[in-house]
């Protein structure tokens, strides 16, 4: 049996409300918000007590989805958002974007940093990393040769 996909990627802040309209910006869709609590939450993280707000984020194509989550039940008890990218666990995620100059115009008004430089990888891509809301680390990406006429 394989794997049939993945379902989304799961980021945990302590602003919901300002990673909304980040990932907004980057152009993911809101597709729902919801209060997650109750025994069946319980089992499933291994969290007695917990209560959560989170936000479905689409992006545009349909076929990836980000969920964010900001607890308030029971208090968060680690804070990796500024782990450097040479960290153990989980990184960031990565964003194919039509734009990366634009990208990071639109960002930078909603508080992103770059981390490094904007970096071309053969004559395939242009990438780079920035933090986002909170720190969170964030990976974006444009196709060369695959740019949208303007």
């Amino acid at each position: 049996m394989t794997v049939k996909r993945m379902d989304n990627v799961g980021i945990v802040v302590d602003d919901l409300e300002a990673a909304i309209e980040f990932f907004t910006e980057l152009g993911l869709e809101l597709e729902g918000r919801a209060p997650i609590e109750g025994d069946w939450a319980d089992g499933v993280t291994g969290l007695r007590g917990m209560r959560v707000e989170i936000a479905m984020m689409r992006t545009p194509d349909g076929h990836s989805r980000l969920e964010i989550s900001r607890f308030l039940a029971p208090p968060v008890v680690a804070d990796h958002r500024n782990a450097p990218v040479n960290a153990l666990g989980y990184l960031r995620v990565m964003f194919t974007v039509e734009d990366i100059d634009d990208t990071l115009g639109r960002l930078h008004k909603r508080g992103a940093q770059l981390v490094g430089e904007v970096v071309q990888y053969e004559n395939a891509y242009r990438l780079c990393y920035i933090r986002g809301p909170e720190g969170i680390l964030i990976g974006l990406a444009q196709e060369l040769g695959h740019q949208a006429p303007s």
